[in-house]
């Protein structure tokens, strides 16, 4: 045990005091925490050894609160009085994109890997969403970030971790593992229908009641810091508990209250210098223990990926969902004049899979599907997580750093920083 101790220590330090130096490269910390589960587990050390199948509920709780944190922190970063068609395009991935990128990765799954349609169908939801967990590169990095590729792609991530759970419990409905109705009825009013707007409701409140409170409290008290990092964690576990115990969505909920708090936090009559930095103290105490779970999960999915049942089909399907099915459902489905060409591939690119699906998985394995159902599923999601991690890993620091060189010579001079004068 001392020496599994001295390991995490020693990558810790390694990742955090080579930071300056890991953003320059195609490398991802993620990219980093997967070779050493890799190397700690049943192919290397054998230091570790994750059966994410036989410990689904633990799995399902680590990587919940990592999702949920990862959430807060993306809705309060984004301003939600950008424009409209910013909105929109955020909102068309969330929903049109992923149901037609679910749609056709279950016509794989049961092509390609043989699976039946439910649990085909509980494959591709989970697949289908982008991870919030693991794009931190590629999101908007505070309020005042307003370019269309970022914000879209936080909106998107924000979104849909909701927005696929309805099609997850489809799925399960049609393994006979939840209860969809006659002919879907159930399933589209209630899990559909009135948990989706119920999450979005109820974070709205709890985000908005919090802000105005924090704000009120500090043209009170200007010495007094009233948004802490316990109001933070607080306005999350309000937000999901309200939301699971009436029947919504609790990741909506969680993303919603971020977005409700900084719309709070920015009216006129609001915003100060103390909130701003108050914000700023959060969104730093939040990015730190997201970044510690990140550590801990991507571990696990390392040294899990010496169970998966590697096979042609299977790295198949993981290609054709990367590299095929997403950028051709973007460029088909953002059709939009705030979106360039250029951001378009980009989005299609930046399809994320992580923390999120590994929830999922954990999610329908801990919730009835079992026997050698949950060993392929668990096979298949666990591989095109782990490309997806090598594979974006790679390609978002070079991909990026060229968009923000082309954005700086397209910006117009008007928007540009002025020159010191000497």
């Amino acid at each position: 045990m001392e020496l599994q101790i001295l390991a995490c220590g020693l990558l810790l330090l390694l990742t955090s005091l080579t930071a300056p130096v890991l953003q320059k490269l195609p490398v991802s910390t993620a990219m980093i925490y997967l070779a050493a589960g890799v190397a700690i587990g049943p192919l290397g050390l054998r230091w570790l050894d994750v059966d994410v199948v036989g410990r689904a509920g633990l799995v399902e709780t680590l990587a919940e609160i990592a999702v949920l944190v990862s959430l807060f922190v993306t809705g309060l970063k984004i301003d939600a009085r950008v424009s409209r068609a910013k909105w929109r395009v955020a909102l068309r991935l969330a929903s049109l994109t992923m149901a037609l990128t679910i749609a056709a990765m279950t016509v794989l799954g049961h092509l390609l890997l043989g699976l039946p349609w439910g649990l085909a169908l509980v494959l591709a939801a989970t697949l289908a969403p982008t991870d919030p967990v693991l794009a931190a590169d590629i999101q908007v990095r505070d309020a005042e970030d307003r370019d269309a590729l970022r914000f879209g792609l936080s909106g998107e991530a924000g979104l849909n971790d909701g927005t696929a759970f309805p099609f997850v419990l489809l799925g399960l409905g049609l393994m006979g593992l939840h209860d969809i109705g006659a002919v879907g009825w159930r399933w589209f009013g209630v899990d559909v229908l009135w948990a989706v707007a119920l999450g979005v409701a109820t974070g709205w409140v709890v985000g908005y009641v919090v802000g105005s409170a924090a704000a009120r409290f500090q043209s009170w008290r200007p010495d007094v810091e009233p948004l802490s990092e316990f109001i933070a964690v607080g306005s999350i576990a309000a937000s999901f508990g309200a939301a699971q115990l009436a029947g919504g969505y609790g990741f909506l909920a969680v993303f919603v209250t971020g977005l409700g708090l900084r719309h709070a936090l920015a009216r006129p009559a609001a915003k100060t210098d103390a909130t701003v930095e108050n914000v700023s103290s959060v969104l730093q105490f939040n990015g730190q223990l997201e970044r510690i779970v990140e550590f801990v999960l991507v571990i696990v999915v390392g040294a899990a990926l010496a169970r998966i049942n590697w096979s042609w089909p299977l790295l198949l399907f993981a290609a054709v969902s990367l590299l095929l099915i997403r950028p051709c459902l973007v460029a088909l489905t953002v059709r939009d004049d705030v979106i360039s060409v250029r951001q378009r591939r980009l989005m299609g690119w930046f399809g994320i899979r992580g923390i999120g699906s590994v929830y999922y998985l954990a999610y329908a394995i801990h919730h009835g599907v079992s026997g050698a159902e949950a060993a392929t599923l668990a096979s298949v999601v666990l591989a095109v997580v782990a490309i997806s991690i090598v594979l974006h890993g790679i390609s978002v620091t070079p991909l990026m750093a060229s968009y923000e060189r082309r954005q700086r010579r397209e910006r117009p001079a008007s928007k540009r920083p002025r020159e010191p004068v000497p």
